[in-house]
């Protein structure tokens, strides 16, 4: 039997109805529109569907839609603000870590996580923080730059606001 469930997504409220064994990458591709996040390997094993759920990373191939009612999803197209891409977003494009570009909305979710708890990550930290995410292009050395750069510009960023 379907159920209306409601949620902030992107920061905006919406409500859909969904099936119980609905998943939410489904509801937010076909449903929201929303196609940041990538079905690929629909198991959990790739990261490239990873959204934002009241702040953690989770997998959204593998959630069901009924268990994010009444909390908050955010995907990439969620961290861009007032046209802006956010700043790992930029540092991405900026290290070169895009190839296909399938798998970097799972990284860049995952990597805003990181960053929010550690803003002073080491290489060896970040590819353990990272090691959910697959990519079958780069080899993760670019993926591992840009991520560096982010926190790099995030501690410039604070040291400014201080000053």
């Amino acid at each position: 039997m379907p159920r209306t469930i409601s949620f902030i997504l992107n920061g905006r409220r919406v409500t859909v109805e969904v099936e119980p064994n609905e998943l939410l990458l489904n509801v937010l591709r076909e449903k929201l529109g929303v196609l940041g996040p990538k079905y690929a390997c629909g198991i959990g094993e790739c990261g490239a569907c990873t959204v934002l759920v009241d702040g953690e990373p989770v997998l959204s191939c593998l959630t069901l839609a009924v268990d994010v009612d009444g909390k908050t999803v955010t995907t990439i197209e969620g961290l861009a603000k007032d046209g802006e891409l956010d700043l790992i977003q930029k540092a991405f494009l900026e290290a070169s870590a895009i190839q296909c570009g399938y798998c970097t909305p799972g990284f860049i979710m995952v990597a805003k996580k990181l960053l929010e708890e550690n803003p002073n990550p080491t290489e060896e930290e970040i590819r353990d923080y990272i090691r959910g995410n697959l990519c079958r292009c780069t080899g993760y050395v670019n993926i591992v730059k840009a991520i560096k750069l982010a926190a790099e510009k995030l501690r410039e960023m604070k040291e400014k606001k201080i000053q």
